[in-house]
């Protein structure tokens, strides 16, 4: 019997926030197991993220479409034809920057969960041939996060007994995408999950973590290898 095909995203969210999330995605690219990140477009530091992609072209960027911030509404969500128009806008400024189609699609604060805004988010998705997050091929893992409890940080929740566990014991076979938040301390970002991206970042570059990859036979890959994924996935 054939062995059980398993593939692994580590997708850093928040691309272009500030210059010290920046730092931290490019690091855990380098160093650690990130492999795709997602970029917001119209962030303080989006014009350095859209540099450093350029400078590191095996990251997959995709688009982070954002709706909120922090506590602050940037659009109406009850409003179908402004979320519609506003998830538009941010899909052609990010083509306008990067100069090619975004390799996925989330949102920040999974404002795209919720039924009325999923149907536009399928939609953009459908339309332009983009894997969306929550939807198949790829099962999303969202564990890997310090602050299940608002403002209050648990190291333990984003430690590598953390990550490990949720390596060995819940991916099970096929594509999973696991989300993740990198990133050093800036002192001119005002958020609510800051230093605890600090701590994910030790963990996303810890040493061990190829040796446990090498041992449950999960293959690293990103949102820009996953048609092949795909296809071996079917074949196994």
């Amino acid at each position: 019997m054939r062995a059980v095909q398993r593939f692994v995203i580590f997708n850093a969210d928040d691309f272009g926030y500030s210059r010290g999330i920046n730092r931290g995605i490019v690091e855990a690219h380098e160093r650690g197991v990130v492999t795709s990140a997602t970029l917001v477009v119209d962030a303080p530091a989006t014009g350095e993220a859209v540099a450093l992609s350029r400078e590191h072209p095996r990251l997959a960027v995709g688009l982070h479409v954002n709706f909120t911030n922090e506590a602050e509404r940037l659009v109406d969500l009850e409003d179908a034809a402004a979320c519609g128009a506003e998830l538009w806008r941010q899909y052609w400024a990010f083509l306008e920057l990067v100069r090619a189609k975004p390799t996925h699609l989330d949102s920040h604060q999974h404002v795209h969960r919720h039924p009325m805004r999923k149907r536009l988010f399928e939609e953009l998705a459908e339309a332009e041939g983009l894997p969306l997050r929550d939807q198949g091929p790829v099962v999303f893992k969202g564990g890997f996060y310090g602050q299940w409890e608002y403002g209050v940080f648990d190291p333990g929740k984003v430690s590598f007994a953390a990550l490990e566990r949720i390596l060995r014991r819940e991916l099970t076979g096929g594509i999973y995408e696991m989300s993740c938040h990198p990133g050093y301390y800036d002192p001119a970002l005002d958020a609510v999950y800051h230093r605890e991206r600090e701590h994910e970042l030790l963990t996303l570059t810890d040493p061990r973590l190829p040796r446990v990859l090498d041992e449950e036979g999960l293959v690293l890959i990103s949102y820009r290898d996953l048609p092949d994924a795909v296809r071996q996935v079917h074949a196994a």
